[in-house]
């Protein structure tokens, strides 16, 4: 059957598109098992012991609607943060977030500044408002600030989007280098400075929340789906000032919130001792990952987030054919999408087993390739 005749022009002309395949779809489209799942930049160590027992706790009120204000949540985040809950809203994630933010802004055909190869689900919300993306290419496999800010100015772009630490890349600039991006944008453009993996950085590389708090075109998005170990249960929020704050209650879903979810980031973020032991996990995960990539000749490239990036020294093609060796081998894993970007698989951390996996199944694919070449 055919699809609704009074779609709108936008709808009927974008394709069906999911900006990222999940290990789900793989296992079911090629028959084959995910034995180590570090693909997906989770964080396989975990939720707090805390959160867990909170979510448990909470399952017996599951019959009851989440606070439509998120009240709790933004009072402890704000308690968190130094700031006050006025300036925090709450979403399903960042990539809820990142499309309310975007609608917002943007009307068909508005310029929306951006990286390339950089985070797809933004780009994904842009072509669902009919946003004409603009992007700019990595520079030393970093964000180009220079660049980004060019073609904000060329375009007279109302939003620019900037991760930092970078996704698909791990790279990160200096919280310094961020704060003079930010002020050197006009006043007009929008900055979403997306935070997501903001508790894996290195000292220096966040802004303090002081010195963009009161500047009406930044929001910051940040999230408990990787430090905190939580990504299947949806919670994210903003950082701003409270009138731009407060204009997500125009348009989100007030009980759009999962209580269950609710009730684990307040214990999530109550539980200071269990994150830094995460984070020292990931850290060494991390390490981890690279030596791997040595011990095949490949090279790791520096990482500030949970996942490392590791240059293949060859195309996008050979890279592919390694993510799909891998899933041969019930590893799954990710690569960036776009030149040359592309040269490199990226890596999740995830626990000791999986690493083991990785490990051993690594030089035999690495092999295999090899050989099929000659």
């Amino acid at each position: 059957m055919s699809s609704f005749s009074r779609f709108t022009p936008l709808i009927q002309s974008l394709p069906a598109t999911v900006p990222f395949i999940g290990p789900e779809a793989i296992e079911r489209s090629r028959g084959l098992t995910v034995k180590a799942r570090i693909g997906a930049n989770e964080n396989g160590f975990g939720p707090s012991p805390k959160a867990i027992a909170a979510m448990e706790q909470a399952a017996r009120a599951t019959w009851q609607y989440a606070d439509p204000e998120n009240y709790d949540l933004r009072v402890a985040l704000a308690a968190h943060l130094g700031i006050t809950p006025h300036q925090i809203n709450v979403g399903g994630g960042i990539d809820e977030l990142l499309g309310l933010i975007v609608r917002m802004v943007v009307l068909p055909g508005t310029p929306v500044v951006t990286s390339l190869g950089g985070y797809p689900t933004f780009n994904f919300q842009v072509a669902g408002f009919g946003g004409r993306l603009v992007t700019v290419p990595y520079k030393n496999d970093q964000e180009d600030l220079e660049g980004l800010l060019e073609a904000v100015k060329r375009e007279n772009a109302p939003l620019v989007y900037l991760a930092n630490p970078d996704n698909p890349m791990g790279s990160w600039h200096s919280a310094e280098e961020i704060v003079a991006f930010t002020k050197a944008l006009p006043e007009t453009t929008l900055l979403v400075l997306d935070e997501a993996y903001g508790e894996t950085a290195p000292a220096g590389a966040i802004p303090s929340i002081e010195s963009l708090i009161d500047l009406p075109n930044v929001i910051r998005t940040r999230t408990f789906s990787k430090a905190y170990g939580m990504a299947g249960s949806r919670v994210g929020y903003v950082i701003s000032t409270p009138e731009n704050a407060s204009s997500f209650d125009k348009i989100r879903n007030h009980f759009g919130m999962n209580r269950i979810a609710v009730s684990a980031a307040l214990a999530a973020l109550d539980d200071k001792a269990y994150l830094e032991e995460t984070l020292s996990r990931i850290k060494a995960a991390r390490e981890r990952i690279a030596d791997i990539a040595r011990a095949n000749q490949l090279s790791p490239l520096r990482s500030a987030t949970n996942f490392v990036a590791i240059d293949t020294g060859r195309d996008g093609a050979y890279s592919r054919a390694i993510v799909d060796g891998l899933m041969e081998e019930g590893v799954f894993i990710r690569m960036p999408g776009v030149a040359p970007l592309n040269r490199c698989i990226r890596v999740s951390v995830g626990p000791e087993a999986d690493m083991m996996l990785f490990e051993e199944a690594l030089p035999r694919v690495l092999k295999r390739l090899d050989q099929g070449s000659r």
